[in-house]
């Protein structure tokens, strides 16, 4: 009897110990069925990778059932809306912070704040931007923000002039007469085509003479007005760039794809595009193209000193109705972690998907090309980002500004003829 009970007992505290720590933190208990929106393709990278990612998680999580809907484009947006309209809500879902991507599930009370779930020893959370007005991270990024005030330079041509990388505005002014004797453009920009000086050149200016990163965003609030003298002082900029040489006003001319050309064929020193550019550069030449932030402009204040302008990165979260079930609540944050893995970051990496990532510590392979090595040093370096204006500002309000800056450099309007159309626009 004696032997009998021995081994009940010992069959008792074996059962516990594995109970207590046999699975890992946050294991789930029972069956979990997550009802995911995701974003993506069978037939594009994106969808086959979310696809191997929910096949590979449920593998290694026999316990937890992905029911997901994966939509594309504008088939994604207008479920995502029917869906909340419907309240049929999902428990974890691809997710954004701006209008296009956010909106929706802020209106309707949908974002949950996932800062106490973050793991600071795994993810960098410097790399993480704050998405609500008190410093709430809504969502999971996929990886840095997306970097769209860029300045791309030739360093070998920069080099042969007798020049370096640019600190100062003053520093490219400088540049202007020994560019013009060897008949190259200092900065490259393609001007045709109007979002490129909203999206790539004004919403760096914007933050940096502001010195407020989120100024757009308060203007379309009504907050400040696009009258306001700072808001003028940065649209006077382009004007002075033109007269100074840094730009040329035969950039009205060029669009997008010959901006490009014209920067690998080395007919400028600098090219103005965002962070996507880099995988368009010519392989023979990225070896000498190095990414940096636009350099300190006149007037611009100390506090914004290196910013760049950024739209954060989409991703993946927990939504309210998620968040609030225990069980799928510990499930969908076991799904992140498994989804933000190094090998599938290291996937978006190489697949152009992510600019950097966000992980802590995360190595990078010896394989990739130098540009793209330059391009995540670059992006995880940008410790303060701008607003995007046309992250915020749309329909004629921002069409009205984008035209506006091609007057201005055509000598068309003044700054201030172009800011007071904005301003009118913005408020209807």
């Amino acid at each position: 009897m004696k032997r009998v009970l021995c081994l009940m007992l010992t069959l008792f505290l074996l059962a516990g110990t594995i109970f207590a720590g046999g699975e890992k933190e946050g294991a789930v208990a029972g069956k979990v069925t997550l009802d995911v929106l995701a974003y993506g393709d069978a037939a594009n990278v994106e969808g086959q990778q979310w696809i191997n990612i929910v096949e590979g998680f449920m593998s290694e999580n026999p316990n937890i059932e992905i029911k997901y809907e994966l939509l594309y484009d504008e088939a994604y947006h207008q479920k995502r809306t029917a869906r909340i309209a419907a309240g049929d809500v999902p428990d974890l879902a691809y997710l954004g912070a701006d209008a296009r991507w956010g909106k929706d599930w802020m209106e309707a009370g949908l974002l949950v704040d996932h800062r106490e779930w973050l793991d600071p020893e795994y993810y960098d959370l410097s790399l993480i931007p704050s998405m609500g007005p008190n410093g709430e991270v809504w969502y999971v990024p996929l990886g840095t923000s997306n970097i769209t005030t860029v300045l791309y330079m030739n360093r070998a041509l920069v080099e042969q002039l007798g020049f370096s990388a640019p600190k100062t505005y003053e520093d490219l002014v400088a540049m202007v007469p020994a560019a013009r004797a060897k008949g190259l453009n200092v900065v490259e920009i393609a001007g045709a085509d109007g979002w490129v000086w909203g999206s790539c050149l004004m919403s760096g200016i914007v933050g940096r003479v502001t010195g407020d990163p989120a100024w757009v965003q308060k203007a379309v609030k009504g907050e400040k007005k696009f009258t306001d003298p700072e808001f003028v002082a940065s649209l006077a900029l382009l004007k002075k760039m033109v007269d100074d040489g840094v730009l040329s006003s035969k950039s009205l001319l060029v669009n997008y794809g010959t901006a490009l050309s014209n920067f690998n064929n080395q007919k400028a020193l600098f090219m103005i595009d965002g962070q996507w550019r880099a995988g368009g550069i010519d392989p023979t030449l990225a070896e000498n193209v190095e990414l940096l932030p636009i350099p300190t402009l006149p007037g611009e204040k100390s506090n914004v000193a290196g910013s760049a302008a950024a739209a954060i990165s989409v991703g993946y979260g927990l939504t309210k109705v998620g968040a609030e079930d225990p069980a799928k609540r510990e499930a969908g944050l076991r799904f992140l972690q498994y989804f933000n893995s190094p090998m599938w970051v290291e996937q978006r990496l190489r697949d152009g998907a992510i600019v950097a990532p966000i992980l802590k510590n995360f190595p990078l392979p010896d394989d990739l090309p130098t540009i793209v090595k330059r391009k995540v040093v670059f992006a995880q370096g940008v410790k303060v980002i701008t607003d995007v204006i046309d992250a915020h500002l749309s329909g004629a309000a921002n069409d009205a500004l984008n035209a506006g800056m091609q007057k201005i450099v055509g000598g068309q309007a003044t700054p201030e003829e172009v800011a007071a159309q904005v301003e009118k626009l913005a408020r209807q």
